[in-house]
């Protein structure tokens, strides 16, 4: 007799491309900013641990740090995250930058 465990695969994701963990400060707004921190990331969004809520359904603009200013709308929120959708996915090279900074940033 034969006997095996499994795991059904999920295929209710609803992201477009993998997340990945990452820890890197960054700031809300152009003129005013709010500091935030990403917590993890892909080539279409962040989530970002936040100070204060953020309205879902507004449009912010998150500073990056070597990349600048990217526009995304916030897509959920509740008191101290919020997950977002940038405007214009980011590409491979720029996302392993920010990787490598955040893996940088870690070992130091």
């Amino acid at each position: 007799m034969f006997a095996a465990e499994f795991e059904n695969a999920r295929t209710d994701t609803r992201r477009r491309s993998v997340r990945a963990p990452i820890s890197l400060d960054a700031h809300i707004g152009k003129s005013v900013r709010t500091l935030c921190k990403v917590i993890d990331v892909s080539l279409h969004g962040v989530r970002l641990a936040v100070h204060s809520e953020l309205k879902r359904g507004s449009t912010i603009w998150l500073m990056l740090p070597d990349i600048g200013h990217v526009a995304a709308d916030v897509r959920w929120s509740d008191d101290f995250s919020a997950g977002c959708e940038f405007h214009n996915p980011l590409d491979q090279a720029t996302l392993d930058g920010l990787l490598a900074k955040s893996s940088a940033h870690d070992r130091a």
